[in-house]
């Protein structure tokens, strides 16, 4: 399943303020062109998908130190902590995910 399928036929979208975040931090430092405002880009988001946002709390903080170091990138191991607590699948290409015990799905 790719991940646009898995996107159209899930039932519930998170859209974790973490990806903006990352988003708005590699614009700022010229590592990624956004090409539209990223607040566009979540609206658009929030509009189309239905994707609700879901905040940090410090559950999901404190599940990144329960985290294995497979992955070093800081955003990444919020993101599948968050997933591990909140019960969520994470849509990705990043390999490094599938060492850790939460859903996939890859694109």
């Amino acid at each position: 399943m790719s991940a646009r399928e898995a996107i159209a036929g899930a039932e519930d979208i998170r859209l974790i303020v973490v990806s903006p975040w990352e988003l708005v931090i590699k614009s700022a430092l010229g590592k990624i062109d956004l090409r539209r405002p990223i607040e566009f880009i979540v609206k658009e988001l929030e509009r189309e998908c239905g994707a609700k946002s879901l905040a940090i709390a410090l559950a999901h903080v404190l599940e990144v130190g329960c985290l294995p170091p497979h992955h070093g990138d800081p955003f990444d191991r919020l993101l599948i902590a968050l997933a591990r607590v909140e019960g969520l699948t994470i849509v990705t290409s990043d390999h490094g995910f599938a060492q850790y015990d939460v859903p996939l799905v890859k694109e």
